[in-house]
């Protein structure tokens, strides 16, 4: 689950930081704060990413993409963008944990089938 979500922070430390040029030049904020807005959000994004084998950067993913999403009263394009990033996050997570599942199974079946050499080898 932790490698697909890195993914997901991954691709959306670009797109945030791309939001910048979007937010100073369609609705007219200025650029230092719409580099502080959205480039602190991608730049924790990209820290996230790299952070997600702790369980509380898991937690702090969510808070991220309901920040990211909040941009979006701010800036209504990326509101889109905000609700796409929450549904590949959501998509993330239930196929992970999905796979961590099967990848757990298929290790204790290993490990039933042979136990001898599990202890063997460690």
């Amino acid at each position: 689950m932790r490698r697909m979500c890195a993914m997901v922070l991954s691709l959306e430390f670009v797109v945030i930081l791309l939001a910048v040029p979007v937010a100073v030049q369609i609705v007219g904020i200025a650029p230092a704060t719409a580099g502080t807005v959205w480039g602190g959000l991608s730049l924790a994004a990209l820290v996230l990413s790299m952070l997600q084998r702790f369980a509380w950067a898991h937690y702090a993913g969510w808070a991220l993409q309901a920040a990211f999403l909040a941009t979006g009263f701010v800036v209504p394009g990326l509101a889109v963008l905000g609700v796409l990033f929450l549904a590949l996050w959501v998509t993330a997570v239930m196929l992970g944990r999905r796979t961590d599942a099967q990848d757990a199974a298929q290790a204790r079946r290993a490990q039933q089938e042979s136990p001898g050499e599990a202890g063997a080898a460690g």
